[in-house]
């Protein structure tokens, strides 16, 4: 626990210094949800789905969509620090220690999955505070589901941090992954709207992890629960969980190769 509580402070204390980062986490969903969400309104209606018992504004519905991307782009940045570590050699010594490499691992994921919730609060008080708001009881059961989502996109991040051994690579497949991921999800449309215009898109979308984290978070801020989501989103932690393991594993052929 001494090992635990060490590496969480420190994830914690690199976040509070990194002030930039903060408010680069805030400004994306913050033009999304002021900016192309006035624009779109008018192009996109939408229809009575669940959660939604009554028509929502546009800005309303991507809230969550929005939420998830905050999420996203923290386990991205979490892991590019990880990347960071390993050229800087703080890697190497962590993983030397006399800690289960998956327990060094582990509170490195739940530190960046708190930091993410601590990022989507600010956020949903912001939206709170411009008339954009969800039932009172949501604000409180969204926060297991942010950090379940957390730990979902953390595990992705650090099995793609332990497959990249360059910081200037890793910002290249930062890209890659996150806006594929995010516009091929329910984050911005509903999916029967693929579904009617696109259909081979919506095939896509079902498949996609990121879909499922974005459903999770907009039920529970209905104080709802999606259990296929929450299936999805657990089943994906657990693989990516694995993942990162295999891929730390200096015994591996891929890892060792890598470090030298």
């Amino acid at each position: 626990m001494t090992a635990f509580k060490a590496i969480v402070i420190r994830e914690l204390l690199r976040f509070l210094h990194q002030r930039e980062r903060f408010l680069a986490a805030l400004v994306r969903p913050l033009v999304w949800l002021f900016i192309f969400g006035a624009g779109f309104r008018a192009a996109l209606g939408l229809s009575i789905i669940p959660p939604y018992e009554t028509y929502i504004k546009y800005e309303t519905y991507i809230v969550p969509g929005l939420c998830a991307m905050i999420v996203l782009f923290n386990a991205m940045q979490s892991s590019l620090s990880m990347v960071y570590d390993r050229e800087m050699g703080s890697m190497r010594l962590l993983l030397t220690a006399p800690v289960p490499r998956w327990w060094i691992l582990l509170a490195k994921l739940i530190a960046s999955a708190f930091v993410s919730v601590l990022q989507c609060v600010v956020f949903l008080v912001i939206a709170w505070m411009f008339d954009i708001r969800m039932p009172l009881g949501g604000y409180g059961a969204v926060l297991p589901a942010l950090f379940l989502v957390g730990l979902m996109l953390g595990a992705m991040g650090l099995f793609l941090s332990s497959m990249i051994t360059r910081l200037q690579n890793f910002a290249g497949v930062m890209n890659f992954v996150i806006f594929p991921m995010f516009f091929l999800s329910t984050a911005l449309y509903p999916l029967w709207r693929m579904q009617e215009n696109a259909p081979h898109i919506a095939s896509v979308v079902v498949w996609n992890p990121f879909t499922y984290a974005v459903e999770l978070v907009r039920f529970a801020l209905y104080q709802k629960l999606e259990l296929n989501a929450l299936i999805w989103v657990c089943a994906c932690t657990c693989g990516f969980f694995l993942l990162s393991l295999w891929g730390y594993d200096p015994g591996k052929s891929l890892f060792s190769r890598k470090v030298r």
